[in-house]
């Protein structure tokens, strides 16, 4: 049975606000039980975790924000935005809303390298990761291929071209990342586009795509923690993303011991909007090992 979507509408009237670093941030959290962090992808916003909201609330205290620069939060333009800040963002969100026990996380893309951060935190003792699920996203940056929209954004010319940048030229970004049977409808384009271009976005995007330069200053620091492991981890991954698809997935099997990875064929980078009930089934049996002798998962 497909799982229901939360439109847009519905879904930024449940937002609640922090203000960080003098900044408002929209947040999400409903449920109980383990608190789980859901942390997005670049260029769009936690909205992207809407068709597996409600299945994951009904088991865990779920916790989800448009990170500094996304979606419907604050977007100034005259900020250097880093992803080591957005897992401050992470860790005061947590803090604002009393989480006290290990947190959960699940990330996509952009949110990949939050999360990175994060783990490398935990074994920095700052943060309490109990585990940690990767979608599509650049873990390695050897293995990034960015598309020619990104590349355009680290150009000298960045500034002028994300102010430039359309609907038009969302639907031309997705169309290339998304499987082919997989791609949005006109109207989830409508809603991507309206969470970039809220609080005049297009300003800002040559300064987020500074993510891609600084996941390369992190690198060893972040394989590092990844190799460790004692916290579980997983890649759920869609396998034709020509971004972060099945050639990441390789380069994870080489570098990870014991590697736990899940391939979906047919599907491209978006896999929370693109098979939300295949990366639901994965990450729940992901979930259900923590609990039961695990076992390896080696593909969908």
């Amino acid at each position: 049975m497909p799982l229901a979507e939360i439109p847009l509408c519905v879904w930024r009237k449940r937002a609640q606000t922090l203000v960080f670093r003098g900044q408002t941030i929209r947040y999400w959290t409903a449920g109980q039980g383990e608190p789980l962090l859901l942390i997005h992808g670049f260029p769009t916003a936690s909205w992207d975790w809407h068709y597996l909201w409600q299945p994951l609330v009904q088991r865990y205290r779920v916790i989800a924000c448009d990170m500094l620069g996304f979606g419907d939060s604050a977007k100034p333009l005259d900020h250097e935005y880093s992803l080591l800040e957005q897992a401050d963002l992470q860790q005061a969100l947590l803090a604002h809303l009393n989480v006290e026990q290990p947190v959960h996380v699940l990330a996509h893309d952009y949110g990949d390298s939050v999360a990175q951060e994060l783990l490398a935190r935990h074994y920095e003792t700052r943060v309490h990761i109990a585990s940690c699920v990767f979608l599509n996203g650049g873990l390695f940056p050897e293995t990034h291929r960015p598309v020619l929209m990104q590349k355009l954004l680290l150009s000298p010319l960045g500034w002028m071209i994300g102010r430039a940048f359309s609907r038009d030229g969302l639907v031309k970004s997705f169309h290339q990342i998304f499987g082919p049977q997989s791609r949005p409808t006109e109207s989830e384009m409508d809603d991507f586009w309206s969470l970039i271009e809220t609080n005049q976005g297009t300003r800002i995007m040559h300064k987020l795509i500074n993510y891609i330069p600084e996941r390369r200053v992190q690198r060893e620091r972040w394989v590092d923690a990844m190799q460790r492991g004692e916290v579980p981890l997983r890649v759920i991954d869609g396998e034709v993303d020509p971004v972060s698809g099945a050639h990441m997935v390789e380069r994870y099997r080489q570098l990870i011991p014991n590697p736990d990875t899940v391939l979906l064929p047919g599907i491209g980078h978006y896999p929370q909007t693109e098979a939300p009930g295949l990366v639901l089934k994965h990450y729940l049996e992901f979930r259900d090992q923590q609990v039961s002798p695990p076992r390896k998962v080696a593909c969908s």
